[in-house]
């Protein structure tokens, strides 16, 4: 990628964008290939979940993430480059088109900037193959047409933009101009405030999990116990699925800025596909972060609910710490990174004993991972080689996951698959989309997972989805 240090914030007129643009058009030419037009300027502290509700278009895919407790948060709308690779090269091939994508990438101001550049959007399914009519194809990636970022108090907007040898370099120089004027100027008070979504007079729920509702997921636990007793794995992530139908559209974004103040220690996102669906969720758990060389992954497995004094946390807290069987089912996703790491010859480092990480309504057994990332890897390289992590896929992962489909039954798509976003350095950062629901006008499917070991028990195992859909619900209704 080539950086030039031109700051539309200071003395460049939308004319001379467009004579820029217009050299761009001739390098394309020359290389016989679209050139991908990145430029980011620093603006004013927006709040780039406000910026995406002003613009909002349920036919317009559009990327969000924002981890309060980190100062991070993007957001990015409309397509400028987009590819769908399917099938069990799907993360090789998205690395491939990342890589020519940047080899054919003008990226202008100021590359100390964070976010400076053009972000390239990830989303991949749990599997690797999806049914026809499924909401999200098995990898989308997308550069948007325009981003707003933040990092600790540091906000960057960005225009991204394909060039080619047709291109209508007037249109598009008045769009990119617009769009920086806009990001200078703009007013919350424009952003239009939709009714009141809470006030739902009618609804139902309907467990999809089977078609006995509890029971039949009771069923499915008792069914994988009895092969993890057989020594057929050691572990298997089964999941239930929840469809809710309200009076109403629910509207994304209103449900997210919800989840954000809540959660701040997640993950709170949203990947629209431009076909009216969206998937959200406020996920604790990251899959893998890439930054200035350093590889970060979390293990992340055992659940206890929070206790509504102090001294009830501090106790349900303890037993977790000391349960034998959600120490085993940590062990066993804590193992498994650490394996996948070496075999990309990664010294993972990490403490002997998890902590508690702690949620509004769950807390959970952790470890945090870390390690030096070798210079001929990429960041798909880790996101391909360690999804599904034991904590959403199972142990062993080929014999664990192969019996998911059998004793689910609803396709999982997005549901604890890889969501994040890669860089122009090829750094970036992707989270399991678990805490998730898939919302379609007025329905929305919402997704618990558990982890299924030796020493299971399917009514606790029920309790605990229970408990993991509330968090969900309480935002939705």
């Amino acid at each position: 990628m080539d950086t030039l240090p031109l700051d539309l914030s200071q003395s460049p007129t939308k004319e001379a964008l467009e004579d820029f643009l217009e050299g761009c058009k001739l390098r394309s030419i020359e290389k016989e290939h679209p050139q991908l037009i990145s430029i980011s300027v620093e603006s004013d502290l927006l709040d780039p979940l406000a910026v995406l509700e002003s613009i909002y278009e349920p036919t317009e895919p559009h990327f969000y993430v924002e981890r309060p407790a980190e100062g991070v948060a993007l957001a990015g709308a409309e397509i400028a480059v987009q590819h769908s690779p399917k099938g069990e090269n799907r993360f090789k091939e998205s690395s491939d088109f990342i890589e020519r994508a940047l080899d054919n990438a003008i990226a202008i101001g100021d590359e100390t900037l964070p976010f400076f550049g053009p972000h390239f959007f990830c989303g991949f399914t749990f599997f690797d193959d999806v049914q026809e009519d499924e909401p999200f194809p098995s990898a989308s990636i997308f550069v948007p047409t325009w981003q707003v970022s933040v990092r600790e108090g540091c906000c960057v907007a960005t225009a991204n933009a394909l060039v080619d040898a047709d291109s209508d370099t007037s249109a598009i120089a008045e769009r990119i101009w617009n769009a920086n004027t806009k990001f200078k100027l703009f007013d919350y008070d424009s952003v239009e405030v939709s009714p009141d979504n809470k006030d739902r007079s009618q609804w139902r729920i309907e467990d999809v999990s089977e078609k006995g509702g509890t029971k039949g997921f009771g069923e499915s636990v008792g069914k994988a116990i009895a092969e993890i007793e057989s020594g057929s794995f050691d572990k298997i992530v089964l999941a239930r699925a929840q469809d809710l139908r309200a009076n109403q559209a629910f509207h994304p974004l209103e449900i997210l800025n919800a989840l954000r103040d809540r959660y701040p220690d997640c993950y709170s996102f949203s990947f629209a596909n431009g076909k009216g669906q969206s998937f959200i969720g406020a996920s604790p758990e990251r899959l893998v972060k890439v930054d200035d060389g350093l590889i970060t992954t979390d293990a992340l497995a055992g659940s206890a609910p929070r206790g509504a004094s102090a001294a009830e946390d501090a106790r349900l807290g303890g037993a977790l710490l000391r349960s034998e069987k959600d120490l085993h089912e940590h062990k066993v996703v804590l193992d498994s990174i650490r394996r996948r790491l070496e075999t990309l010859e990664v010294r993972p480092d990490t403490n002997s004993r998890p902590s508690l990480k702690r949620l509004s309504n769950v807390q959970h057994l952790y470890n945090e991972i870390s390690g030096e990332m070798p210079n001929e890897l990429r960041l798909l390289d880790f996101v391909e080689q360690l999804h599904p992590s034991p904590a959403v896929g199972g142990s062993p992962r080929q014999e664990a996951c192969a019996r998911i489909p059998g004793l689910e039954t609803f396709d999982r798509g997005l549901y604890a698959g890889p969501i994040g976003w890669v860089n122009s350095a090829q750094e970036g950062e992707f989270f399991v989309s678990i805490r998730s629901a898939l919302v379609d006008g007025d329905a929305a499917r919402l997704y618990a997972g558990v982890g299924i070991v030796d020493g299971s028990i399917p009514e606790k195992e029920i309790q605990e989805t229970d408990l993991k859909f509330k968090a969900l619900l309480e935002n939705l209704l």
